[in-house]
């Protein structure tokens, strides 16, 4: 092939790729881009032509991106990726992998190459998929993985702070008796109702968590105990209205302990759960 028709099959084939291209300057300057990275950003040519890559970089992300190009200036490496955010014409954030090869030039001070891909499914499967890891697959609620981790990081905030948290461990009443009399469908409708009467009686601040069968847990940081009776009454007036199941209405009572942690207290969740359990089957049993 001619030289001419070389170079038109290069740029044709740098038009359309199906992946975002940019030569930019050694700084990152955009020279030339392609029509794919155009429609990722929602933003025609001009508008990307003679601005850094940075300028659609989101906030959040800067640092980590200008890490990167300083990165591959150093090193001059033909193969640095990184992962971020930029910014499309409507302010959106698009997640995107940039693929960034130096190119030594004789009469510049060198030249990069970005193969930009959009990775907006990847993120979303991996967001769920994290999701599904931390979260009851019945109510949406943080599983028993998710909640200790919040609830050492909370312990750690609390000693370091000074501020007091209430763990309140809760067991449902006579929940047994719901399965058995209207089956398991009817028992998990009953629980997906119950959690999302217990969120709407939560503060934003606080977490709640199912720990598995009919037990919940509440974890309410910079808490004193008259807060969290407050709280536990809220959830009492909730349920006094009937849940409605096909088979009938039930109504769901529960048994409660409760455990306060002071500020600058060494604890561990083991700990403060197990002090919450006691309480709660004392109470039961009363």
């Amino acid at each position: 092939m001619a030289p001419d028709g070389l170079a038109a099959a290069y740029e044709t084939a740098f038009r359309h790729a199906p992946l975002g291209i940019a030569l930019a300057t050694s700084t990152g300057v955009l020279l030339h881009v392609n029509d794919t990275l155009c429609e990722l950003l929602g933003l025609p040519e001009t508008a990307l032509l003679g601005r850094p890559l940075l300028d659609f970089t989101h906030p959040e992300d800067l640092a980590g991106a200008i890490a990167a190009c300083k990165a591959v200036q150093e090193t001059r490496s033909r193969g640095w990726r990184h992962e971020c955010r930029l910014l499309d014409a409507n302010g959106a954030p698009r997640p995107v992998q940039v693929l960034t090869s130096w190119i030594d030039d004789a009469t510049t001070d060198g030249q990069l190459v970005m193969v930009i891909e959009d990775i907006s499914d990847r993120k979303r499967i991996e967001d769920r998929l994290r999701h599904r890891v931390g979260h009851d697959a019945l109510t949406g609620l943080p599983n028993r993985h998710l909640f200790n981790d919040r609830l050492e990081h909370a312990l750690r905030r609390a000693e370091r702070d000074g501020t007091s948290l209430c763990l309140l461990l809760i067991d449902l009443d006579g929940f047994k008796e719901i399965n058995d009399r209207l089956g398991h469908a009817a028992g998990d409708a009953a629980l997906t109702t119950f959690a999302a009467r217990l969120t709407h009686a939560l503060r934003a601040s606080d977490t709640a968590a199912r720990l598995g069968g009919d037990e919940f847990v509440l974890l309410c940081e910079d808490t004193h105990p008259a807060d969290a009776h407050a709280l536990i009454a809220r959830i009492r007036l909730a349920l006094e209205v009937p849940i409605e199941l096909s088979d009938g209405d039930v109504l769901l009572g529960f048994s409660v302990g409760l455990a306060h942690v002071p500020g600058r207290i060494r604890t561990s969740p083991a700990a403060v759960l197990a002090e919450a359990d006691q309480r709660m089957y004392a109470n039961k049993r009363r």
